[in-house]
């Protein structure tokens, strides 16, 4: 399985002259990403997906070693649309913005989802997010509950085919290490106050 950590947005809603992953949360937000893909012992390769977007960001991965895949910066989702078509081994994708993202968490991911599946997203409830202070832009209703993604997803990319629709599985997971992201500063200032 290939860690893909996504780690090339302008990081706009933070309104902050550093790039956003290079923040420090005792070290730079990206390094925790990473820490925990490292340390969960799941992953063949680990690979940060980078754009010029946030060119002090892709020296930092660049300088750790971690191998890079650089895509147009034309949004998430279109990035990652980029990155996948490059892998034909299961993938797990993560935002480079999970400060609390650690290698337990991940492997407890892995065990909930069902590999066959073509590719599920990892949901935390709107409840739960609200009860740590934070919101989302984006909301899902699955199973009669409004639930955020977290920017966490097992992907099989070899079960797509030029970038069509695929079913979308869902697993709930309300834990606070994959329900934070870093978007605003106010969710910033929540995370360094905690």
């Amino acid at each position: 399985m290939i860690g893909l950590v996504m780690c090339g947005g302008k990081g706009t809603r933070m309104k902050s002259s550093e790039e956003k992953l290079l923040l420090k949360y005792k070290k730079p937000i990206i390094e925790h990403v990473l820490n925990a893909f490292k340390n969960s012992g799941i992953f063949s390769k680990i690979v940060c997906v980078t754009s010029n977007n946030a060119p002090k960001t892709h020296k930092f991965v660049s300088d750790l070693g971690i191998d890079i895949l650089e895509t147009k910066g034309s949004g998430y989702v279109n990035d990652l649309n980029e990155a996948l078509i490059k892998f034909d081994e299961l993938i797990f994708v993560a935002s480079g913005d999970m400060p609390l993202l650690d290698s337990e968490i991940i492997q407890k991911i892995i065990k909930l989802v069902d590999e066959k599946n073509v590719w599920t997203s990892i949901l935390v409830r709107k409840n739960f997010l609200q009860s740590l202070g934070l919101d989302a832009e984006f909301f899902v209703n699955w199973n009669d509950e409004e639930c955020a993604y977290t920017g966490i997803s097992v992907v099989d990319p070899r079960q797509i085919k030029n970038m069509q629709h695929v079913p979308e599985s869902y697993v709930i997971l309300d834990d606070k290490r994959v329900g934070v992201n870093l978007n605003t500063q106010k969710d910033f200032d929540l995370i360094c106050t905690a």
